[in-house]
Order: structure tokens, then C-alpha cells, then sequence
């Protein structure tokens, strides 16, 4: 024995003595203990993080804590993502999938496949008990739907859980050869992995983020707000308008100034529309519109532009049975011809003298602004009353601009007819 392994003996044996001080004398058996202790952490289906300490064509091996490196057979290297094992190199992290803790050689056996696997089922179970939308880009189709992979695990979506394309006219085969290498919205609905079933719905995806999306739009609404959106249906009581993210409702009253029977009359599905938000109910999730606040009120002139006693164009708009409603020449302003100011005999119905879509000439007899209200007749039309104003002239375009341009003083004062 030379003098420098001396040496190291004597300085190992003072070492070993120092901590046998300190702690006690350390046996052979406790430190096998510790090594089985270290070994028996491992269990077979563990997922563990390790660093790749060699790479071969035929094995790769990997420091996991134990006794051993843990080895990954040459025959699943093959089944790898190429890309995935080019960023494969020693020193670097990886995880790996317990395969055999220790088999009759002492050597554990991991995969680095079944990790990956095991790390995208373990997503899927995440998304599926959160109940959260995720973005997928669709693999492939057949004849019940479309194939998304969530990473290595391969998902289905029945054609049933697709999203129909409006407007798009196409085959079902067509349809889905169209979605291929596109990401569409998802969630999953069913999943069991005994029997390899990940079922995703973009139906399910779509409606809940479009509920995500109103919730957040209700948030950050306010009235008095103006937006652009399109009309996405019409019924009996008004409009509904989408604003992206969610739809609001234009009430019948409030789809124009002048009286509207039906919101076809104004409006059509798919139009481009600028509305303003009347209201925001966030309990209720309901968006209250308007498209005539947009416009001026034709009512805040008419004490202006008109006056008892004038004659105008109106054109018949409804028939009821107490009378007919005119709208006036170039105006949103409707005023009522009582029945019994249509004709000086008795009639039981209006549409014994007009009809809709008549266009007459008629005279103002009572103006209300307070109320929004316009009285009409078509009998006093010729009536004796008003032979000392020329109301045609007034009625002309070039009276119209005359009067324009007189002074409020010049206006000849007229007689208020009385109701």
C-alpha cells in the first residue's frame, strides 16, 4: 500500500468516525434500507421527472433518483414523434412512465410514450371536470364526425355536436373535408379512458363561450352607448340585432318615430344596423335597443313646420274603425282622420271613403305635441272657414320655401279650429 491510498484510508476512517460522533455508527444494513426506501417510491403507472444522462439508437437513459438509471427500450423509440425526440439531450428534463420498477435484472423500465399519453389524459380529465373551452385543430373525418387530437389522445366530435355553417350549402361529407387542419372551439362531454372514449362537443364550446362572451358585453354596456350590429331576426314585437357577442332587442316601439305595424316594414335579417342602448339589464341578461333615438324626434318640429288650419299631403297608412292614420308628405309624423272627419255624410267604416295607401290632400285641425298627437280632415279639406289663407300656396314646394324664409313676425295668424 503506497503512502497516497494510506492517506486517503486514515482520512476516510477519521471522516467515518466524526459522523459515527455525531449520529451514531452508521450500519450496512440501514444504507440498503435507504436504497429500497428510494427504489420501493417507485411504482408501476408513476409519472416522474428525469434527466437524460445518455442517448443512443438503442436506448436512452435517465437519472430518476434511484439506485439506477432508468432505461427506455430501443423498440419505442421508434413509436416517438420524430420532433419530439430531436429535442431530446443529455442533461435535459424529461418525464418518463414507471413500466417496471425493478425487473429480474434490477433495471427499471420506462417509457417516454406512455408519459406523454398519460400527461394528455390527464389534460382531457382537467378539461372535463372544469368544463373549460380549448381550442383543437381537426385531424381527419369520417361518416359520424370529425377527429381532434388533444395531444396523443385522439378525440371524437359527432356530427351531431357540430356547429351547422349558415348560408353554407354544401354536402355533410364536404362540409367536414372543409374543417380538416382547422381549429375549432371544443369541450368535452364524455370521457372513459378503460374504454379509450373522449367524446368533444364545438355545440357545447360554442354556446358557453357565446354565454362567457354576453356575460362580459352585460359588464361593460352602458346606456347610452351607440353600437354597429346586425340584425339577426325579426318578430311580432321587434328586432333582435346580434352585437357579436351577444343579442339585444329593439322593441317595436322603438324601431321608428312613425307608427310600425310589423319591424319588416323597416327591417331585414342580416341588415347592418348603428342602435343605441337603452338599457342594461345584467340579472335578467337582456339588452334593451333603440334605432329611432339615432334620429332626430320629427315631433320637436312640428310646432314649427306646422300649424291648425294647414293643408298637407298625407298618405292613408291603417284603417280602423273609429278612423283612418295619415303619415305626412316626407315625414315620420302621423296624424288621425277622425271617421267623422272624412266625410260630411254618416259612414260606419273608413273604408267607405279611403283606402290604404291613398295619398290626399288634408288639413290640420288640432296639434297636440305634448302628446305626440295630430288631428286631420279630409271634409274640411274645401271648408268656407279658410278661404282667406291660400294653404295650397303654402303647401307647394315653393310656398314651403317661402315660408322658410319669412320672418316669424310675417306669418299670417290664423283661427285655431276648435275640435
Amino acid at each position: 500500500m503506497n503512502e497516497d491510498k494510506a492517506l486517503l484510508l486514515i482520512e476516510g476512517g477519521e471522516k467515518r468516525e466524526e459522523e459515527e460522533s455525531k449520529v451514531g455508527p452508521v450500519h450496512p444494513m440501514a444504507t440498503l434500507l435507504q436504497e429500497t426506501d428510494r427504489l420501493g417510491a417507485l411504482k408501476k403507472g408513476q409519472i416522474i421527472e428525469g434527466t437524460i444522462v445518455y442517448i443512443s439508437s438503442s436506448e436512452i437513459l435517465i437519472d430518476v433518483g434511484a439506485k439506477s438509471e432508468g432505461m427506455v427500450a430501443g423498440r419505442e423509440l421508434g413509436r416517438l414523434d420524430p420532433e419530439f425526440l430531436a429535442e431530446l439531450q443529455v442533461g435535459g428534463k424529461v418525464l418518463a412512465f414507471v413500466l417496471v420498477p425493478e425487473d429480474k435484472n434490477g433495471n427499471i423500465l420506462l417509457s417516454l410514450a406512455k408519459a406523454q399519453m398519460e400527461k394528455d389524459w390527464r389534460e382531457a380529465e382537467r378539461l372535463f371536470k372544469a368544463q373549460e373551452i380549448f381550442e383543437g385543430a381537426v385531424a381527419g373525418y369520417n361518416k359520424g364526425g370529425l377527429i381532434v387530437r388533444l395531444g396523443r389522445v385522439r378525440g371524437f366530435v359527432p356530427a351531431s355536436q357540430l356547429v351547422a355553417d349558415e348560408g353554407v350549402d354544401l354536402p355533410a361529407e364536404e362540409r367536414k373535408a372543409k374543417l380538416v387542419g382547422r381549429d375549432i372551439q371544443l369541450k368535452v362531454i364524455e370521457l372513459d379512458r378503460e374504454r379509450n372514449r373522449l367524446i368533444l362537443s364545438e355545440r357545447a364550446a360554442v354556446r358557453d363561450w357565446r354565454r362567457q362572451q354576453k356575460d362580459k358585453l352585460l359588464e361593460e354596456l352602458n346606456a347610452g352607448d351607440i353600437r354597429s350590429g346586425v340584425v339577426s331576426s325579426l318578430c311580432d314585437f321587434g328586432a333582435f340585432v346580434d352585437l357579436g357577442d351577444a343579442d339585444g332587442l329593439v322593441h317595436l316601439s322603438e324601431i321608428s318615430w312613425r307608427r310600425v305595424t310589423h319591424p319588416g316594414e323597416v327591417l331585414e335579417v342580416g341588415q347592418k344596423v348603428e342602435v343605441y342602448v337603452l338599457n342594461v339589464d345584467r340579472e335578467r341578461k337582456r339588452i334593451g335597443l333603440s334605432l329611432k333615438r339615432l334620429a332626430a324626434d320629427p315631433w320637436t318640429l312640428v310646432d314649427e313646420q306646422y300649424e291648425v288650419g294647414q293643408l298637407v299631403e298625407g298618405t292613408i297608412t291603417k284603417l280602423v274603425k273609429f278612423g283612418a292614420f295619415a303619415r305626412l308628405r316626407d315625414t315620420d309624423i302621423e296624424g288621425l282622420i277622425h271617421v267623422s272627419e272624412l266625410a260630411d255624410d254618416h259612414i260606419s267604416h273608413p273604408r267607405e271613403v279611403v283606402k290604404e295607401g291613398d295619398v290626399l290632400t288634408l288639413r290640420i285641425i288640432k296639434i297636440d305635441t305634448t302628446r305626440r298627437r295630430m288631428g286631420l280632415s279630409l271634409k274640411r279639406v274645401a271648408s268656407a272657414d279658410y278661404v282667406e289663407r291660400d294653404w295650397t300656396a303654402d303647401y307647394s314646394d315653393e310656398g314651403r320655401a317661402a315660408k322658410e324664409e319669412k320672418p316669424a313676425a310675417e306669418v299670417e295668424a290664423i283661427e285655431v279650429i276648435s275640435e
